[in-house]
């Protein structure tokens, strides 16, 4: 049984190895093991996920069966768009989806920002079991991303929104 919690500076480790297992599981036949390898030395640096954690507008949530972490959620409210909370991570470990994990994290980052109207997130355009699982909990898409903007990874996006609350 999983539990959602915030997640702490000692789960930072168990949530690295996560994050690179599902990166690799969901983009190696997409993108290939090198850029994936590079994503991941990019994206999930301690340092990164430690500033994440440290953020004060933003939730970092793992989900926790006493031995280890199946899932990691993280959402931090937009600096470039008012009232609207961006989606950066949702990831559950290959071996566990389908079980309700992923849906438990989403749940709970959906209540964490009570000033937000909007949840936004860009998501891989041929990652098709994420395309369904968010249209599923009510998001839509608006947009493309490129993605080819200085530091960024040049994959493109879709750019989906949901309305929270009573909004």
């Amino acid at each position: 049984m999983y539990f959602v919690r915030t997640a702490g500076e000692h789960d930072l480790e168990k949530v690295r190895a996560l994050l690179a297992e599902s990166f690799h599981a969901t983009y190696d036949g997409l993108h290939g093991k090198a850029k994936v390898d590079e994503l991941i030395t990019h994206l999930f640096t301690p340092a990164a996920l430690k500033a994440r954690l440290a953020r004060k507008d933003a939730e970092f949530l793992v989900a926790d069966d006493g031995r280890n972490i199946g899932g990691v959620g993280y959402a931090a409210m937009s600096q470039k768009l008012t009232k609207t909370v961006m989606l950066h991570l949702l990831y559950v470990s290959s071996k566990l989806q389908r079980q309700g994990i992923g849906r438990d994290i989403f749940a709970e980052l959906e209540t964490c920002f009570p000033d937000a109207e909007i949840m936004r997130l860009e998501v891989e355009p041929q990652n098709a079991a994420a395309i369904a699982f968010y249209q599923a909990h009510g998001f839509a898409e608006v947009g493309r991303s490129e993605n080819n903007a200085s530091g960024q990874s040049g994959i493109p996006s879709l750019i989906f929104e949901k309305p929270l609350g009573g909004h």
